[in-house]
């Protein structure tokens, strides 16, 4: 094989992928079937390769779309998936897919059982509400524009007052006062280093000491932990029973404090005893020979002669 054939394939090759790859770009893949179906809308809201589905499945493409100037709608051309079969009666449905999907029709099959065809036309439906976005008027966008357009000029006018003012509340005043608030809060900072610097073996001295009490703490509640609280709370408790119990024998009277408490015969006993003991330490103070009579050379004692005033 010469040369000038080689180059001649090579071309020709060259010429084919490159008619394949522009056809397909368009979406139009010639390599399957024509198997294409036409329809027709009052407006036009979709795009070629948008997706031809069928209950939610996408089984095709759209391939072409031409304005009619006879009758002033615009006529597509789709292809679907040669194992598809639908009745000639279906509809093609323009929807949208979302807010960003774009449009794509689907195929509504009909009741027919007569099969549509390659290039047949089937009828048309647009979906509820589309066709008021797809007719709605540009100069409503504009106009919503052009006041979005004039709040964002005053709010740049606001801001550009805002900036230039120099009073002590304009923004200028403000960023000032910041900067020196930062600046005031460095010089702390630095002073603060300072002073721990300054201070270092002292505040190892304290962290030391801080450690050193925490673990005297640790060693006492572990210390607390073996104290057999339970026993000292049960001996507490039955201390106080028996104190209880000695007080309601008080309030009984039983026992020799609870008739001192509640006898009133033997407290009015110790009250006059008390008195007569009284008494008569008192005539033996005033009296001692009537008690007491010491001679020392054996004479007989003088009888006592009780005195008028009991005082002597």
């Amino acid at each position: 094989m010469s040369r000038e054939v080689k180059t001649a394939i090579l071309v020709i090759l060259g010429i084919a992928l490159f008619i394949f790859g522009f056809n397909y770009l368009k979406g139009e893949n010639l390599l399957e079937s024509d198997n294409t179906f036409y329809t027709s809308f009052e407006y036009n809201g979709l795009t070629t390769s948008s997706p031809v589905t069928i209950k939610g499945n996408n089984i095709g493409r759209i391939s072409d779309i031409q304005y009619d100037f006879e009758t002033g709608k615009t006529k597509v051309a789709f292809q679907v998936d040669d194992k598809l079969k639908f009745p000639t009666d279906s509809k093609i449905r323009l929807y949208e897919m979302g807010l960003m999907g774009g449009n794509a029709i689907a195929i509504i099959p009909g009741q027919s059982n007569k099969v549509a065809k390659p290039g047949d036309f089937i009828e048309s439906e647009v979906e509820t509400g589309l066709v008021s976005n797809l007719s709605k008027n540009f100069s409503g966008l504009t106009d919503d524009l052009d006041v979005t357009l004039k709040a964002a000029d005053s709010l740049l006018l606001n801001l550009n007052a805002i900036v230039e003012d120099d009073s002590e509340k304009g923004l200028k005043s403000a960023i000032g006062e910041l900067n020196a608030t930062l600046k005031s809060f460095k010089g702390l900072s630095q002073s603060f280093n300072k002073v721990i610097a300054n201070n270092e073996d002292d505040l190892k001295t304290v962290l030391t000491n801080f450690n050193k009490v925490s673990e005297d703490l640790a060693v006492l509640s572990n210390g607390l932990k073996d104290v057999k609280i339970d026993e000292t709370v049960k001996s507490l408790d039955k201390t106080l029973a028996n104190v209880d119990g000695l007080i309601t024998d008080l309030n009984k009277g039983e026992g020799t404090l609870g008739l001192l408490l509640k006898d009133d015969k033997l407290y009015n006993n110790l009250e006059v005893a008390s008195y007569q003991l009284k008494e008569l330490l008192q005539d033996f103070k005033l009296n001692p020979k009537r008690y007491v009579n010491v001679s020392v050379f054996g004479k007989k004692a003088k009888p006592y002669v009780e005195p008028e005033d009991e005082r002597e």
